[in-house]
């Protein structure tokens, strides 16, 4: 199959509450120990990737309640700034404290959410001048992503195909100029050839290709070498 997947028959609400259930899932058991271990992104803990999974959840469910109302909405109170200054006041709360405020942002997001009715998706939003349903995409990359980025047991290797497929088509600005990639997921039977150029050649499972491409180490290696340098996240 060539090309970039578009997610249109995609159940997004099904899609959602399944990432739910395996963050949840993640964070029975969690220890104050664990919160502070260092996750996957460099200078962020455990309880720092928690964190702000808490506020993207609570930040993007808001752009769907508020959409519903005929309102668009700034997506942080406060912007960008706020985003960070939350992230830093959070990150070191314990971990009973973390795994509860995630879990009540979860209940929230899910209440927001259920009620998109199907001709609601095309509503506006602020996020990114988006619609209900791209900010529904965004907080499905959220939460599988940075699931993967805590570390707690669910890696990009958990990461469903169509959001693999997904991803691929999100990120495919990330690809150099003057580069026509083509990706081959070799457990999938799918390639996409990507931009335009100097033909490079990757191929590897389905998940890694999506791993890489957001940024993540892939969990096993990828043909092609040396490996483009790609670009910055859209």
């Amino acid at each position: 199959m060539k090309g970039p997947a578009q997610p249109d028959d995609l159940d997004l609400r099904a899609a959602l509450t399944a990432g739910h259930l395996r963050l949840r899932g993640l964070l029975d058991g969690l220890t104050d120990e664990a919160a502070r271990a260092p996750s996957a992104l460099p200078g962020w803990t455990r309880g720092h990737v928690l964190t702000h999974i808490e506020g993207v959840a609570l930040a993007l469910a808001r752009q769907a309640r508020y959409a519903l109302r005929g309102r668009e909405i700034e997506v942080y109170d406060g912007g960008r700034p706020a985003r960070d200054a939350a992230i830093e006041a959070g990150h070191g709360r314990g971990a009973a404290q973390l795994a509860a405020a995630v879990g009540a942002a979860l209940d929230e997001a899910e209440a927001s959410w259920a009620g998109v009715g199907p001709g609601d998706w095309r509503r506006p939003v602020a996020y990114r001048g988006g619609t209900v349903r791209t900010a529904g995409l965004a907080w499905w990359r959220e939460v599988e992503i940075h699931t993967a980025d805590a570390l707690l047991g669910a890696g990009p290797d958990h990461w469903p195909p169509q959001l693999c497929a997904h991803l691929v088509d999100f990120l495919s600005v990330r690809v150099p100029d003057g580069t026509a990639l083509t990706l081959t997921a070799v457990d999938a039977g799918r390639s996409w050839t990507l931009g335009g150029g100097e033909p490079v050649a990757v191929q590897g499972r389905l998940t890694d290709l999506a791993a890489w491409l957001a940024g993540r180490a892939p969990q096993q290696p990828l043909s092609g070498d040396p490996l483009p340098v790609l670009g910055s996240w859209p």
